[in-house]
C-alpha cells in the first residue's frame, strides 16, 4: 500500500490548522502542523513533507523565510502560500523563493483540495523527469562505451576533458561503425549542457534544401510549402547540443554559411532578416580524412579548422585488441533478453580466435549484426562458426597467423570428402598450378595428384 504524502500546516492561528489537518486527513493525506518559523523549519526537517501550506505572516518573521530554507533543504519541495493579505511584493518575492502557487484567506475547502491535488502530481512529474533525466544520462555517458583498449581510452579521455570545457566545437573522426554518435552523446550528457536539448541531424541522409532547412529553420513563405514559421535544430537545442553525423556530405555552399554561424554565433532562419543568438555546442563527425578533402577542393579546410578545435580520434575496431570480445559479450547479453528458450553463454574458441584477427571492417555495427544473426540461428548455447557468414571465416582464417578454419556440417562429413573439398579449393585458388596448390596445403606435388586422381577430379593430361 503506497504511503500517505506528508503535507506541512504552517499557521499561527490554531483554528485554522485544526480544520486544515482534518480535512486533510479526510483526503488520506498524513498532515503536520507548526505554527512560527523556528517551528516550522524543525517541522520539515524532521518529517520531509512533500507539499508545505506556508503563511506568510508569522509571529516570529516571515513564511518567506521558511521558503527560502526549505528551497535550499529540498528544491523539489512544493510550497503554496496562503496569506490574508495578497500584495504585490510579496507574490512576486514568493514566486522568484519558488512557490508553487497562492491561496488567500479564508481558505475554500474545495480549492485547496484541487491545488493540492495538481501540487502533488505537479511534484510527481519532477522527479519522474529527473529520474528520465539520470537514466538517459547513464545510458548515454561514457560508461555506455564498451572497451578497455589503450586506444579507445585515449579517446574516452580526450572526450571527457571536452565535455567538460566550454569548447563549442568538436570534430569526432572514424571509420563508420566505430560509434561516433554515442561519443556525441557521452559528451554531450557528461557536459553542464546535460539538461538541455540534445539534436542529431544526418548530413548523408537529406539533400541540402532540407538539410538548411532543418538547420536553421524558416519563415513562413520563404518557399512554396512553409505555410507556417519553423523553428530548426539550431533554434530548438539552445543551451544544448547539435550532432552533424557524416558532415563530410554537406555541399559547399551550406559549408560556407555553417562557418558563418559558428564563427559569429548567430543565424537566420530561411527567408528571415533577422540574425537569431545562438548558445549551442556544435559536435561534428565524419567517416572521412576532412583535411585529405580539404586538400582536394571536397570540403572547406576554414571549416575543418573551425570544427577540429579539439578533434578526437576514434579507433577501429580491428585496432582494440580483446575489446572485441568484450563487445561480443554485450552484445550476446542484449541478445540474450530478447531470445526466447534457450540463451547463449558465449563465444566458442575458435569464434573467439577468428573475432580476434577479423578485420571488422563495419566495426562495431557490424560485429552487433553478427551476434544478432547467431542469436537468431544458432542452436546450441554458444555461438559456433556454422552461423557466422562465409566472408569472415575466410578473411579470418587469413588473419589468423596461417592457421586453418574447417566449418564442420552439423550432419558430419568423411575425412576423404573434407580432404578432397580443400584440395579442390587449393586448386580453385592457384588457377588449377599443382605445385602452388601443393605448397598451400603444405604436402607435396606428388602427393596433391594422388588425392586428386583417387577422386577422379585429376585426368592424367593435367600437368
Amino acid at each position: 500500500m503506497p504511503s500517505k504524502e506528508k503535507i506541512l500546516i504552517v499557521d499561527d492561528d490554531s483554528f485554522i490548522r485544526l480544520a486544515l489537518t482534518q480535512a486533510l486527513s479526510s483526503w488520506d493525506y498524513e498532515p503536520f502542523e507548526a505554527e512560527t518559523v523556528a517551528a516550522a523549519i524543525k517541522a520539515f526537517r524532521d518529517n520531509e513533507p512533500a507539499v508545505v501550506l506556508l503563511d506568510i505572516d508569522l509571529p516570529d518573521g516571515s513564511g518567506l523565510d521558511v521558503l527560502n530554507d526549505i528551497k535550499a533543504a529540498r528544491p523539489d519541495t512544493i510550497a503554496i502560500m496562503v496569506t490574508g493579505n495578497v500584495d504585490v511584493p510579496n507574490v512576486v518575492s514568493a514566486l522568484r523563493g519558488g512557490a508553487h502557487d497562492f491561496i488567500s484567506k479564508p481558505i475554500k475547502l474545495e480549492e485547496l483540495r484541487v491545488t493540492l491535488r495538481n501540487a502533488v502530481e505537479t511534484r510527481t512529474l519532477r522527479r519522474e523527469v529527473i529520474a528520465a533525466r539520470a537514466e538517459r544520462s547513464r545510458d548515454s555517458g561514457f560508461a555506455s562505451i564498451i572497451g578497455d583498449s589503450p586506444q579507445l581510452r585515449k579517446a574516452i579521455d580526450v572526450a571527457k576533458r571536452v565535455a567538460e570545457s566550454d569548447v563549442l566545437s568538436i570534430l569526432l573522426q572514424g571509420e563508420t561503425g566505430t560509434g561516433k554518435d554515442l561519443f556525441a552523446r557521452a559528451i554531450h550528457f557528461a557536459s553542464g549542457r546535460a539538461n538541455a536539448p540534445y539534436l542529431a541531424i544526418n548530413c548523408a541522409a537529406l539533400p541540402a534544401t532540407l538539410i538548411e532547412s532543418e538547420l536553421f529553420g524558416y519563415e513562413k513563405g520563404a518557399f512554396t510549402d512553409a505555410k507556417a514559421k519553423k523553428e530548426g535544430l539550431l533554434e530548438q537545442a539552445q543551451g544544448g547540443t547539435v550532432f552533424l553525423d557524416e558532415i563530410g556530405e554537406m555541399d559547399l555552399p551550406l559549408q560556407a554559411k555553417l562557418l558563418r554561424v559558428l564563427e559569429e554565433k548567430s543565424f537566420r532562419r530561411v527567408g528571415g532578416l533577422k540574425d537569431i543568438g545562438m548558445d549551442v555546442r556544435v559536435i561534428a563527425a565524419s567517416n572521412k580524412d576532412l583535411k585529405k578533402c580539404g586538400e582536394h577542393g571536397e570540403f572547406r579546410l576554414d571549416l575543418f579548422y573551425r570544427l577540429s578545435v579539439i578533434q578526437v580520434d576514434i579507433p577501429p575496431l580491428r585496432d582494440r585488441g580483446d575489446d572485441v570480445l568484450l563487445l561480443a559479450d554485450h552484445y550476446i547479453r542484449l541478445a540474450n533478453a530478447k531470445r526466447r528458450g534457450r540463451i547463449l553463454m558465449g563465444l566458442r574458441p575458435e569464434v573467439a580466435r577468428i573475432f580476434k584477427t577479423y578485420s571488422w571492417s563495419g566495426n562495431v555495427r557490424e560485429l552487433r549484426n553478427v551476434i544478432e544473426r547467431a542469436s537468431i540461428l544458432e542452436d546450441t548455447e554458444y555461438v559456433s562458426l556454422t552461423h557466422l557468414p562465409a566472408d569472415m571465416i575466410a578473411g579470418g582464417a587469413a588473419g589468423n597467423g596461417g592457421g586453418t578454419v574447417i566449418v564442420l556440417p552439423p550432419g558430419g562429413i568423411p575425412l576423404e570428402a573434407a580432404e578432397l573439398e580443400l584440395a579442390k579449393q587449393a586448386m580453385e585458388r592457384t588457377g588449377g598450378n599443382l605445385t602452388q596448390a601443393a605448397k598451400l596445403l603444405d604436402i607435396t606435388r606428388d602427393q596433391l595428384r594422388y588425392k586428386l586422381k583417387k577422386s577422379g577430379e585429376y585426368g592424367e593430361n593435367r600437368p
